[in-house]
């Protein structure tokens, strides 16, 4: 398995893991031009984050996105882990675990990253038990949100 970042090649892949996982964990179909779209729009402005794929014999088999925010309280940036999916038939197999410890490497190579965050749904306990065995811990932070304002 190799653990690298993505490339305008893997749009394609990338899609379609977020396609697949908006169904299976809330049941919502995308627009695939927006989202397409907006995953394309990462590859054109690295402001935005950047995608790492785990590969194995020429085939896309998982892959995240991060994106950045800013701590003031710590002067250093929190790379949030999002679009994390793995195909069915490889999960239970470390993809996420290697994928996690590439951009782990890849912050101790900065100066200015002080953690990594994510989102998980509350009812995906096996989602939950991964982030733990991997060094996460759950916050006591609740999220808020406003959606098209």
């Amino acid at each position: 398995m190799e653990i690298r970042i993505a490339t305008l090649d893997d749009v394609e892949s990338l899609v379609s893991f977020n396609q697949a996982m908006a169904l299976e964990t809330e049941g919502k179909s995308l627009d695939p031009l927006i989202l397409r779209s907006g995953v394309s729009r990462v590859f054109k402005d690295d402001r935005r984050g950047f995608y790492v794929v785990a590969e194995e014999e020429g085939q896309i088999i998982g892959g995240l996105l991060v994106t950045f925010e800013w701590s003031d309280w710590r002067d250093g940036w929190f790379w949030w882990i999002q679009s994390v999916y793995v195909i069915p038939e490889h999960r239970g197999k470390g993809v996420y675990s290697r994928l996690y410890s590439y951009i782990k490497e890849v912050a101790s190579e900065r100066n200015d990253v002080c953690g990594f965050r994510l989102y998980v749904e509350k009812e995906n306990a096996a989602a939950q038990l991964v982030y733990e065995r991997l060094g996460m811990e759950k916050t006591y932070y609740l999220m808020f949100e406003e959606i098209d304002p």
